[in-house]
């Protein structure tokens, strides 16, 4: 992120507790506009929680969150309506911020062939594949045009071929829209090869901030990807 960079999501000295067990400590971040961030470390670090911070789904802790707009956020489950059609779950984002009739499902008309989804529009979440489906969880979290965009494993579950085929398609989304984006992983190639930047979280902390300087599309085979990856594995205990 450059200096020029419009800032898009911050959290300053973020501290969190679950009764007597602390779970974020003195967390800072910074997310651009156009800027990926990728967050790695252990179950059970605070992962989720910082996500859930940013989301605005969780408020009871200290420090400063500042967040421009209502960013969207997507999970490993796609959590879509089974008894709404998926062109009414892509419109439902829309109909509770008070876009409704036509221009609602107009715009999750327009979404869903951004993800290639159009001729899916009418069916049911059920007959989805699982990469559709996560598509459809795209959509809905896109079509309203977020600046900040919260990935949670949103691939995790998925085979390896239809998980590489939904990570050039956030890349392709992301180049088109410019969104920020946080994703939390536990995969540390998906990471690399992502992310402009990526932090490392070990007990609530953050570790380590690794910028990621390899021309997109990254080819995970060459020196500089297996670089980072080595340092990012050694950074969380993995050797």
């Amino acid at each position: 992120m450059t200096s020029a960079t419009k800032t898009v999501a911050t959290l300053q000295n973020i501290d969190k507790w679950y009764g007597t067990n602390q779970v974020l400590r003195g967390v800072d971040l910074t997310i651009g506009r156009g800027e990926i961030v990728s967050l790695v470390g252990r179950s059970g670090s605070g992962k989720s929680t910082i996500l859930r911070v940013l989301a605005g789904l969780s408020t009871d802790h200290t420090g400063e969150r500042e967040v421009e707009g209502n960013p969207a956020v997507a999970f490993q489950e796609p959590r879509l309506f089974p008894w709404r059609s998926v062109r009414q779950n892509v419109s439902y984002g829309l109909n509770t911020a008070g876009v409704t009739g036509q221009a609602a499902l107009s715009a999750a008309d327009a979404t869903l062939e951004e993800v290639g989804l159009g001729d899916k529009r009418d069916v049911w979440p059920l007959t989805l594949s699982g990469g559709q489906a996560q598509r459809a969880s795209l959509a809905r979290a896109l079509v309203g045009e977020p600046e900040l965009l919260l990935l949670d494993e949103p691939f995790g579950a998925l085979d390896a071929l239809t998980r590489l085929t939904m990570q050039s398609l956030l890349l392709d989304l992301w180049g088109r829209h410019e969104f920020g984006i946080l994703l939390v992983t536990h995969d540390v190639d998906e990471a690399v090869a992502l992310a402009d930047r990526v932090l490392v979280l070990d007990y609530g902390a953050v570790t380590l901030d690794v910028p990621v300087d390899l021309p997109r599309p990254r080819d995970r085979g060459t020196s500089g990807f297996s670089r980072i990856r080595t340092h990012l594995l050694g950074a969380l205990g993995v050797h």
